[in-house]
């Protein structure tokens, strides 16, 4: 939903999310590398950061991110969209959330 998120790198991030999508879960390093290796592939990448969850709408939402390079974003979700196999590289480390 919304415009895309961009990070103070210029890094463009997918909308939030309204579509059904299969939750797996991993800590801050998971996160943080599913990220990295989702931008070298070119996927999609959609970020949850922990200081989106301190605003009240989505242009507040965006800011928070474009003010954080990248690598500094304190990620607490991510949401990557592409082919199969690509995306299970992407998010090697993680495991289905219960």
């Amino acid at each position: 939903m919304g415009e895309d998120y961009v990070d103070a790198d210029g890094a463009t991030y997918l909308p939030l999310l309204g579509r059904p999508v299969i939750v797996l879960e991993g800590d801050a390093g998971v996160l943080a590398a599913a990220r990295t290796r989702a931008l070298g592939r070119e996927l999609p990448v959609a970020v949850f950061t922990s200081a989106m969850f301190t605003t009240g709408h989505d242009a507040a939402n965006r800011a928070v991110v474009r003010a954080v390079a990248g690598e500094d974003l304190d990620l607490v979700g991510l949401a990557v969209h592409g082919p199969k196999n690509a995306v299970d590289k992407v998010v090697k480390g993680s495991h289905r959330h219960p």
